[in-house]
């Protein structure tokens, strides 16, 4: 007659300490998940900041590139005029 009221009282121990386990195992990973979080939000931020970036370097060499083309137009020798009324 004893022996099934241990059993439950023993079965109720194991459930109590397994759910204040299983508690603590949740407190950490809702942890893990801020930090994840955190890291994504600011690898988010640094992707965009790498975007603006490369997208100002792609701007300033197209400007570069303009520079140069007018720096060698103005260096080439005036083009030889052809007058077509005096033939």
């Amino acid at each position: 007659m004893l022996k099934p009221v241990y059993d439950f009282a023993k079965q109720l121990l194991n459930l109590a300490r397994d759910t204040q386990k299983n508690s603590s195992d949740i407190k950490e990973l809702q942890k893990q998940v801020e930090v994840l979080t955190d890291r994504v939000v600011r690898l988010s931020f640094d992707l965009e900041r790498y975007r603006e970036s490369d997208k100002q370097d792609r701007e300033m060499q197209l400007l570069r590139l303009e520079n140069a083309l007018l720096r060698f137009e103005r260096r080439l020798p005036a083009a030889p005029s052809t007058d077509d009324t005096a033939i």
